[in-house]
């Protein structure tokens, strides 16, 4: 059961549009957009989170911090400032808890304990309601 999920999740990238793709965990609380055109590019916001942010908040952002996340296939993952909080999208194509998705040379893992995303240098970024990290 779980391989057959896993390649509903990995298709999910496969048949997105050229210029992009987008989905969300089961929960709706954790949705992520991409790209694979010029190198894979996942950015993810979560919605409700608690705890200590996983960075400080930079002099230069106005705007909401703590709940959006970027990775591209090489080099660190970051955090975003974002113009307003996140809120529920509703995307429709949802990534499974349990299943494992590869997009170009990014890998994320779905779990009912936190979403995690990973390049091919091994940085990224784990969301879960009570935790934020970079790695």
């Amino acid at each position: 059961m779980q391989r057959i999920a896993m390649v509903l999740f990995a298709a999910l990238a496969g048949s997105a549009h050229a210029d992009g793709f987008g989905f969300e965990t089961p929960s709706g609380n954790i949705y992520c957009n991409g790209h694979l055109q010029g190198g894979a590019v996942v950015s993810c916001s979560i919605v409700v989170r608690n705890g200590p942010v996983a960075r400080p908040k930079p002099a230069s952002c106005a705007g909401t911090w703590g709940h959006s996340f970027t990775v591209s296939e090489t080099g660190p993952a970051r955090m975003e400032c974002l113009g307003k909080p996140p809120r529920r999208v509703g995307y429709t194509d949802k990534a499974p808890y349990g299943v494992t998705g590869e997009f170009g040379r990014i890998t994320c893992q779905s779990e009912r304990t936190g979403f995690q995303c990973r390049n091919a240098s091994g940085h990224g970024f784990f969301l879960s309601r009570r935790k934020q990290t970079l790695f």
